[in-house]
């Protein structure tokens, strides 16, 4: 009896904003490398999750959420994801059963229609937060979400109760084709500590401001020391766009600072392990979101989407 081939490969996840992206890929790999927080574009760049278990390795390359860009973070935003599909051996589509197919869903459609135009690709169309909707809503959300890319393997999760997520990797394996490992597998994702650490301070920013405010934000890492095995000292900024924003980052006598700051360490150490001291500032970076050199230096471009 022969052995079971070790399958590896690139799987891309796509999908609008908000519909629980890199919550899907937390619980896949059952740790916490991704941002995630109840507001859209939580996610702003391509992060690898690795996972890699005797019958193969999967890497996930979670995207920020596709949608109709208003400023040039935006239009970043979407050429990460886009440009993801090139490369991939498979597409998880991740859509949300408790909302009928929105305008930025046709968006992703269009573009993976175009893509499978060139060659076939398997998609998995996954169906998110089941949990929400009762069995009749599901049904009527699976055919209206099939209709979009009728070629489409349909999978139905929850990513927040881990329900299905066997199931899903069970498909996504059984789509992957035989190969070696990409990465070592004890590796998890591709970003530092300092880059993860920069997405859990903005998540809490995301998780205490309210509005607009929070995706005006960007974290700037200016120091990551390790002082030994078990600390590390961050100091990070807080770039906002305007000082009105500044005033209300820092709050009444630096009360949201440290709200912010509490709950990134927290997470930071959490995700490291270690003992980590907090430094948070916040300067204000007038219009950094539509500053294509200003966006660059803060590590949001790309080849293309740095002119």
């Amino acid at each position: 009896m022969s052995e079971t081939p070790f399958r590896s490969g690139f799987v891309a996840v796509v999908g609008r904003p908000n519909v629980g992206k890199s919550t899907l890929m937390n619980a896949l790999l059952n740790q916490k490398v991704a941002a995630v927080s109840p507001r859209p574009q939580t996610t702003r760049r391509r992060q690898l999750g690795i996972l890699t278990v005797p019958q193969g390795q999967i890497i996930f390359v979670d995207t920020p959420g596709i949608h109709n860009p208003v400023h040039k973070l935006g239009e970043y935003m979407n050429e990460v994801a886009f440009d993801v599909l090139q490369d991939a051996d498979l597409v998880l589509w991740l859509v949300e059963a408790n909302n009928r197919p929105t305008p930025e869903d046709q968006i992703v459609a269009a573009r993976l229609a175009g893509v499978l135009a060139r060659g076939p690709l398997p998609v998995l169309l996954v169906v998110n937060k089941v949990d929400l909707v009762d069995s009749a809503t599901l049904f009527q959300r699976l055919e209206a979400y099939q209709a979009l890319c009728p070629t489409a393997e349909l999978r139905a999760i929850s990513a927040a109760e881990s329900r299905g997520t066997g199931d899903l990797l069970d498909a996504i394996f059984s789509h992957l084709p035989e190969g070696p490992a990409f990465y070592d597998e004890d590796q998890i994702t591709d970003l530092y500590e300092r880059d993860i650490a920069a997405d859990l301070i903005r998540e809490a920013c995301l998780r205490n401001l309210k509005d607009e405010i929070p995706h005006a934000v960007a974290v700037r890492i200016d120091e990551y020391t390790e002082r030994s095995e078990t600390a590390a000292y961050i100091a990070a900024t807080l770039l906002a766009e305007r000082e009105a924003h500044k005033g209300i980052l820092i709050g009444e006598k630096g009360a949201m600072l440290k709200k912010i700051g509490t709950m990134a360490r927290k997470e930071i150490e959490s995700m490291s392990g270690r003992k980590i001291f907090l430094d948070l500032h916040v300067k204000v970076l007038a219009n950094w979101r539509d500053n294509p050199s200003l966006l660059k230096n803060l590590g949001y471009a790309t080849e293309k989407g740095s002119r």
